[in-house]
């Protein structure tokens, strides 16, 4: 019997996230596979050990739908209780991002960023944003958010 009702075959990743993972040694952890498989289902919990890859499991699907680089605006918005885990997200994001080569935008939005930056976020999402609540609450009251979040696929909860 397999764990979940709805599994199918493993998706094939992208060139550059499978090259990313072997030019290190590493292979795919159960728990990312499973977040792969699962991509399509309504909600997913991921439960993991700490260093156990849940930044890579959560984010996985994203990265694997926007590697062709033909998203266009917000595609994953991420929510975070603490800016403090919205800034180690971005940066944990980041590197792995710019070593695969992907085309993908990542930028976070809390209180502390600048009128200037949350203004352009609204014109011109990022693929990814990782926020607070109270500042999602702040960009959701804007005449334009149903357009500033009008190409969402994920959201993911921390």
């Amino acid at each position: 019997m397999q764990p979940y009702p709805c599994q199918m075959n493993a998706p094939s990743l992208p060139p550059q996230i499978e090259g990313w993972f072997s030019n290190r040694g590493w292979t795919i952890h159960p728990h990312q596979r499973d977040m792969l498989e699962l991509a399509d289902q309504p909600c997913q919990l991921l439960i993991a050990p700490t260093g156990g890859g849940k930044t890579m499991a959560g984010f996985l699907p994203t990265l694997a739908e926007l590697a062709d680089g033909t998203h266009k605006g917000l595609h994953t918005l991420y929510i975070s209780p603490l800016k403090a885990l919205a800034a180690d997200i971005k940066r944990n994001l980041t590197g792995p991002l710019t070593e695969m080569g992907l085309p993908i935008r990542v930028e976070d939005r809390t209180g502390d960023t600048p009128s200037s930056r949350k203004r352009r976020q609204r014109a011109d999402p990022p693929h990814i944003l990782l926020t607070t609540p109270e500042s999602l609450a702040l960009l959701t009251s804007y005449e334009d958010a149903a357009r500033t979040l009008d190409g969402l696929q994920r959201v993911i909860v921390d």
